[in-house]
Formats: C-alpha cells, structure tokens, sequence
C-alpha cells in the first residue's frame, strides 16, 4: 500500500513540475524540486486576481498520512493572511475539500487549486476565523484593506503606484471612439471563436465518454489522466454506464480504477 502511495504522489508532483499554466509549484519543505520525503511537502501559489491578495506568494504546509488518497492531505498556510477561512494565528484552514468533501480521486493539484480559489471566494458564514469573518460581513471595506496591508506584510504583494486604480485603466481619455469599436470587435471577434472551439471540444469529449457521466471521468482527469485514459479503466474493471446518469463509486471500483490508471492491474 505504501509503494502505491509512493507511485501516486511521485506522479501527482511530476503533473504539477510540467505545469506551467496553473501557476501551482510544489516542493520539499526546503523549497527544492528535489522530493524523497513524500509525508512532508511544501505547495506554492500566487494570490488570484482581482482580490486583496493579488500578487502576494504563499507557501502551504503540506503532510501527508498513511490514509492517503483515501484521506485528505493536512494542509495549512505558512504564510500569513487575513482571511475568514484561515487562521490568523496558526495557518489552519477550513475548507469542505480538505475535510468530508474529498475524494481519493482529488489530488494534490486539485487541494492546491481549490485554495487559491478559496482566495477568491471567501466563505464568512463558515470561517476558521470568528474575527476576519465578523469583519467581512460587517466591515468589508476595512477587510479589503487590512487584507491587502497582510499581502503587503507578509506575502511580499506590491503596493500600487500612486494614483493607479484597480482595473488600471487609463485616465488619460486619449483613446478614439474608432479604436475603441475596433478593439471591441476584435473582442466580439475572439469571444465568437472561443465559443466555438469550446462546443467542438465538448463535442469531441462527450463522444470520448462513450455514454458514461461525464463528471464521474472528469473527477478522475482531474488527477492528471486524459479522458480516453480514464474511460478506458471504467470498461476495464467494469463500471456500470448507468445511461450516462452520475452517481457515486463505490470504494472497491475507485480502488481499481486508480490502479488501473497507475498501471498496478
């Protein structure tokens, strides 16, 4: 159990190395690539856009236990911040993923990912912290900034440049309508080809389904595999198509599939 352990997690943190786009690193707890200790790891990302924690880099404690994937990671944040759902004290973070909402089919990544959304989405109503969330609720403005002061302090965020705003947009009124109308078809333009590429690529997936839900793949894609990956281990241990309905694995065939994947039948 402990080599299948070891295997995963030595594939979950090669998924997260190759990644350039997710901006999610992880490391030893000395901040190397470097990796043999696979109980004790550090993860890494910048504060979202458009919040108090923009440009700010936090570091998360990360260890992991013998349940793992079948319990979650012990996460916390080493990096000092204010807000609802973390400790201001100690780092220790309320989050549905990292507690009864996990899934041995999560990873890592996905924990990582769903923190530094977590920036974005702060839930008042069900903090880790009774003071930062009372703020929040009846003082957002002081939130915002207080946030923002701890980014600076702690998480080496920049301070804006005098006069800036948040959007950045120029105040200089130099724009032309005309290239204001171009630049806005240009967007219309790009927003039409998206969607486009979009349908075709849902298009091509839900015939990669070959009739099972697609949330149930998409839970298991999610750990790094490609669709055709994962469907392929559904037929192979025999997962009930159900006529395309979700609805929960039982342990036994999540077992099987992970290990499919992970070439260990």
């Amino acid at each position: 159990m402990a080599a299948n352990r070891t295997r995963r997690l030595q594939k979950e943190i090669q998924d997260i190395l190759k990644d350039t786009q997710s901006g999610i690193r992880i490391t030893s707890p000395q901040g190397t690539t470097e990796i043999t200790d696979f109980t004790h790891l550090r993860g890494h990302f910048a504060g979202p856009p458009d919040t108090p924690y923009e440009g700010g880099a936090y570091e998360v404690d990360i260890r992991i236990t013998a349940e793992y994937p079948f319990k979650p990671p012990q996460m916390k944040f080493l990096t000092k911040i204010w807000h609802p759902n973390v400790s201001s004290q100690t780092g220790a973070i309320c989050l549905d993923t990292l507690g009864q909402q996990w899934s041995p089919v999560l990873t890592l990544k996905s924990a990582l990912i769903s923190l530094q959304s977590l920036l974005s989405s702060p839930e008042p109503k069900d903090p880790q912290d009774a003071e930062v969330a009372s703020m929040l609720i009846t003082r957002p403005e002081e939130f915002k900034h207080v946030a923002r002061e701890w980014a600076q302090r702690y998480a080496g965020a920049p301070k804006p440049p005098p006069g800036s705003n948040k959007t950045g947009a120029s105040s200089s009124g130099d724009v032309s309508g005309s290239s204001m109308s171009a630049a806005t078809k240009q967007q219309q333009q790009r927003k039409a080809e998206d969607k486009e590429a979009k349908r075709r690529e849902e298009q091509r997936k839900r015939e990669a389904y070959r009739g099972y839900n697609r949330n149930m793949i998409e839970r298991f894609v999610g750990m790094g595999f490609q669709v055709e990956q994962v469907v392929s281990a559904f037929e192979y241990v025999g997962v009930d198509k159900a006529d395309g309905e979700e609805y929960e694995l039982d342990e036994e065939f999540i077992g099987d599939v992970t290990a499919r994947l992970f070439g260990e039948m």
